[in-house]
């Protein structure tokens, strides 16, 4: 009988910890908020500040979603979970699926949504993601969200 009681526990302890994980994932509508904000941000407050507080202040930074930026030559110049890849130029990158995504981004005229592959920081898979970008002169703002 106790082991039965251990086994149901731990049936609702991972059913608690995956509804859990559930909610502790951006959504769509929570990434698009966040880029119109850190597009705003941009505007008011310059690159130089804009870009130093998208990597590295925890207001810019929400569960699973984190801003980045690319300019016009489609170089990183901020991205909030992987410092490394700042300064570097992706106007060749694709998606695994070969789709050349930060291309669609760089056409952004004013804001839209880009679907692309990329590695999610939470699982370390490669998962599809949905990102939200606005345009700021010379810059494109976004803020993804993972489709699971």
């Amino acid at each position: 009988m106790k082991l039965w009681f251990t086994s149901i526990a731990f049936v609702f302890a991972l059913l608690a910890s995956s509804t859990g994980m559930t909610a502790e994932r951006g959504t769509p509508d929570d990434a698009k908020a966040m880029a119109v904000k850190a597009a705003a941000y941009l505007k008011e407050a310059g690159p130089d500040k804009a870009f130093e507080a998208f990597n590295k202040d925890p207001a810019w930074h929400d569960r699973d979603l984190y801003v980045f930026v690319q300019d016009d030559t489609i170089t990183v110049r901020a991205h909030g979970a992987q410092a490394a890849l700042i300064g570097r130029n992706f106007a060749n990158l694709k998606d695994v699926d070969g789709k050349p995504f930060t291309q669609e981004m760089q056409a952004i005229k004013s804001e839209g949504w880009i679907d692309y592959k990329w590695q999610d920081p939470v699982t370390k898979k490669v998962e599809p993601k949905k990102s939200y970008g606005v345009r700021v002169g010379e810059y494109v703002v976004a803020v993804g969200a993972y489709a699971n």
